[in-house]
């Protein structure tokens, strides 16, 4: 008996041993990094290092009603913020106000005075952000101006952006320098770049540029390219062209410090996509014979970029899971390793937010309201 329960566990430990080291080969990251020019360049392969099991979301908070205490019913939310308290600060676009609820997405109060061109009036707010001074940064796009309020709602200052382009999208880092995404006219040639200035409003450096419009050629509807950006938590920019799969991480200073390439196979526009996307951008249900023989067969590689906490990089590839409810993200770590391919119930488009391990996005709701959501993020790993 003693043989057998002997024999019995040396059988049972090899089985361990052998299924903890398949795990091991499982998990066995297939990429490569190396130095080029100083430039650290990691190449990932098709396959992340985990499967989607290694990532779970579960949500804990929904905040927006069709019909109800008038608060809580939103109209066109376009940003969305949250402060070190899980406070969350809701910009909608047709209000012209911030309204803030607290962690368990009870109303709080409202910030700004509505449509004008006073102290604290917001004639088209476009974007919200809670700067790492503990302010919150509400971009006026006709005033093409920065309103700064307190986080308890109260108006500080007003910024008219004289001495830069208009930019469609900005973010101010800890210094209090702001990169943005400008349009503007170079050589009577219509320009989109990537921009950083100072909090002086001067121009730092050009950190990427699209093509000018008439050297891109005809671009197949509905897809226009764009560079998309977000900020770490040390200030690096993190950006990438649309039009290709590779990921750029610039240092405050303008210095390129890392490329991330990924092995990419492109998603091809589904007929299910185009009933979804053709009344959204045309308005209407169907395309002339012209339209849809100049209609983009693929999307773009990547359609947007997100960092949490931990420097992770998410990458939407809009790519609709099977239950066609969430896009696909490609998640790097930090070191640019491809690790997972997650579901994300997140509009491609609108803002989604990174904080404390939660995930906050703005989706609809069945009866097509906007409604703020937010996910419990967790890791097995």
């Amino acid at each position: 008996m003693k043989l057998k329960a002997i024999l019995s566990f040396i059988i049972l430990s090899g089985l361990l041993l052998l299924c903890s080291t398949c795990e091991q080969q499982k998990n066995e990251w297939k990429g490569v990094i190396e130095q080029v020019d100083g430039v650290i360049v990691v190449k990932n392969p098709k396959d992340p290092l985990y499967g989607e099991e290694i990532f779970e979301i579960e949500e804990e908070l929904g905040i927006g009603v069709a019909e109800g205490q008038e608060e809580y019913m939103f109209s066109i939310i376009n940003s969305i913020a949250v402060d070190d308290e899980e406070n969350i600060y809701v910009l909608d676009m047709q209000l012209k106000k911030v309204r803030v609820f607290d962690s368990k997405g009870q109303y709080l109060n409202t910030i700004g005075k509505g449509a004008g061109q006073g102290p604290g009036e917001v004639r088209v707010p476009a974007q919200i952000q809670i700067t790492s001074q503990n302010e919150i940064k509400i971009f006026d796009m006709p005033a093409r101006s920065l309103n700064f309020f307190s986080l308890e709602g109260n108006f500080l200052r007003k910024t008219p952006l004289i001495k830069m382009p208009y930019p469609a999208k900005s973010i101010i880092d800890s210094n209090g320098d702001l990169i943005g995404y400008f349009m503007y006219v170079e050589e009577d040639e219509p320009i989109t770049a990537l921009v950083k200035y100072n909090s002086n409003q001067e121009k730092q450096f050009k950190i990427a540029q699209l093509d000018p419009y008439r050297k891109r050629g005809l671009r197949k509807l509905p897809l226009q390219p764009s560079l998309l950006f977000d900020i770490s938590k040390n200030d690096n920019v993190v950006w990438a062209n649309s039009l290709k799969y590779e990921i750029n991480i610039i240092s405050p200073k303008g210095i390129l410090l890392k490329k991330i390439i990924k092995e990419h196979t492109p998603i091809e526009i589904a007929e299910q996509d185009k009933k979804e996307i053709v009344p959204a951008i045309f308005g209407k249900e169907t395309l002339s014979p012209e339209e849809e023989a100049n209609f983009a067969k693929y999307f773009d590689p990547i359609n947007g970029i997100s960092i949490d906490g931990e420097d992770r990089i998410f990458i939407d590839t809009l790519e609709k899971t099977n239950e066609r409810k969430y896009y696909y993200h490609d998640v790097f770590d930090s070191e640019g390793r491809y690790i997972a391919r997650v579901g994300l119930p997140s509009w491609p488009t609108l803002s989604m937010i990174w904080n404390n391990n939660k995930l906050y996005t703005i989706e609809e709701n069945k009866e097509g309201f906007p409604v703020v959501k937010r996910y419990k993020v967790t890791w097995k790993f």
